[in-house]
């Protein structure tokens, strides 16, 4: 019998919602950009998400301690290692969005966080909400998009 392996939840590959124990504050254009109060809301955010990742990886790794490959039949352990290698592809892009979240932490301690690498611009606050490591505005996004697809047709 193949090993079911639990897939990566929504809420690991995107940010978590806004918690019912925060105080319900969300940032809105009415206030200064990037104020303390702003800066703090998508720290606890950020963290909240590096957390979700970190605590599915630790089930991941403590399921594949718990379940190894012993199927006695070829079919059934070739199912299994596929999960496991699909499984661990995840894993290791789970990874490389915790180093995009601890960057974004960065950014917040140096006062870098919410503007545009590129322009300089403040990143609006609905793209931060729903993408809280982004680093550029959406039109600096879509402009690297543009040049990065032209460059791989030449």
């Amino acid at each position: 019998m193949a090993t079911v392996i639990n897939r990566v939840p929504d809420s690991v590959s995107t940010p978590p919602p806004a918690n019912d124990a925060d105080d319900g504050y969300r940032p809105t254009a009415d206030e200064p950009f990037m104020s303390l109060k702003q800066q703090a809301y998508f720290r606890k955010k950020l963290l909240r998400w590096k957390d979700a990742i970190l605590l599915e990886a630790q089930s991941t790794l403590s399921q594949l301690q718990v379940d190894s490959l012993r199927e006695a039949d070829l079919t059934d352990r070739a199912s299994s290692e596929t999960d496991w290698s699909i499984e661990l592809r995840t894993r290791d892009r789970q990874r490389k969005l915790v180093a995009k979240i601890d960057a974004a932490i960065r950014r917040i301690d140096e006062g870098e966080y919410g503007f545009c690498e590129v322009s300089g611009e403040p990143i609006s606050l609905g793209r931060l909400e729903a993408r809280p490591i982004a680093t550029m505005t959406v039109e600096a996004q879509e402009r690297h998009e543009r040049n990065e697809k032209v460059s791989r047709e030449d």
